[in-house]
């Protein structure tokens, strides 16, 4: 790490994360036509948005948080045609990818070492963890630039859903590696599906800036007051591969968890890539 990293990483543990987070929360929120448009219009031309893509026309929403959690117009992310792929739940930059040693995940890879957490702590349950170890998984990080929906991967069943608090650190390559379990530490919204083939787990996992999340059908589930973890009432209900599940409001990051000899990930797939919502990733390699 560098020391402009290191001193970003310490900031962060001084910075009100909550505070600043709820008052982001409210600002994306504000329908004040001259500060939306003026929050909108700046994010557009810091970022360069697409927004042939985008249901809506740019001057079409009624608060930020609507322009950033938009809808993209049919056939803008074809999902992959073979069934038995695995398809990108997002857009976004794989933060890191592959085999569960055991049942830990691998957070960052350093020079001198490699930085991990368990799937018990990010999972919020010992039990569902054992499904997992020895498998694989996908960690994916969403840029504020990205489109912010996530799809289900997988057809499957959703038959659970788990809350679990934490922090609100940033979630960028250098706090990975300078924060300790980092995904296991931040609140995250952990979703349980069940397939043919057995379970597999996704995890919305929040950061500065993003203590919401809605699932599509159920309105938003994050923030939750009191903050206790604990399992989240949703509908029990299959799901089409890449079918929308949810949104960040504000970006953040994907976890994908498969147990062992499930899914094979493409071999392409790796720190750093680019990906697409709909893309195949890995495919199965049961069923």
């Amino acid at each position: 790490m560098t020391l402009t990293d290191r001193a970003f990483v310490a900031l962060q543990y001084l910075l009100p994360k909550r505070l600043i987070t709820a008052l982001v929360y409210r600002l994306a929120r504000i329908e004040t036509p001259w500060i939306r448009d003026a929050l909108i219009g700046g994010f557009c031309r810091l970022y360069t948005i697409d927004m042939d893509e985008a249901v809506v026309p740019t001057g079409g929403f009624r608060s930020f948080n609507a322009f950033f959690t938009r809808a993209l117009r049919d056939g803008a992310r074809p999902i992959d045609p073979d069934p038995r792929s695995l398809a990108s739940p997002v857009d976004g930059t794989v933060a890191e990818c592959g085999a569960i040693d055991g049942e830990r995940l691998l957070q960052a890879e350093l020079v001198a070492k490699r930085r991990t957490y368990t799937l018990a702590a990010l999972l919020g349950d010992a039990d569902r963890a054992t499904a997992y170890i020895g498998g694989t998984f996908a960690t994916i990080y969403l840029a504020p630039y990205n489109y912010h929906r996530v799809h289900v991967p997988l057809e499957g069943t959703l038959v659970g859903a788990h809350y679990e608090p934490g922090l609100y650190f940033s979630v960028n390559a250098a706090t990975a590696a300078g924060v300790e379990a980092l995904y296991a530490r931040n609140e995250r919204l952990v979703c349980h599906f069940e397939t043919a083939e057995g379970p597999y787990a996704l995890v919305f996992v929040g950061a500065l800036n993003v203590g919401s999340v809605s699932l599509t059908g159920v309105g938003e589930v994050l923030p939750r007051s009191p903050r206790r973890a604990g399992p989240i009432e949703v509908p029990r209900r299959a799901y089409a591969r890449g079918e929308e599940l949810g949104c960040f409001n504000m970006g953040s990051t994907v976890v994908l968890v498969h147990p062992n000899a499930t899914i094979a990930l493409d071999a392409t797939l790796g720190r750093g890539r680019r990906v697409r919502m709909g893309e195949r990733i890995g495919r199965r390699t049961t069923g």
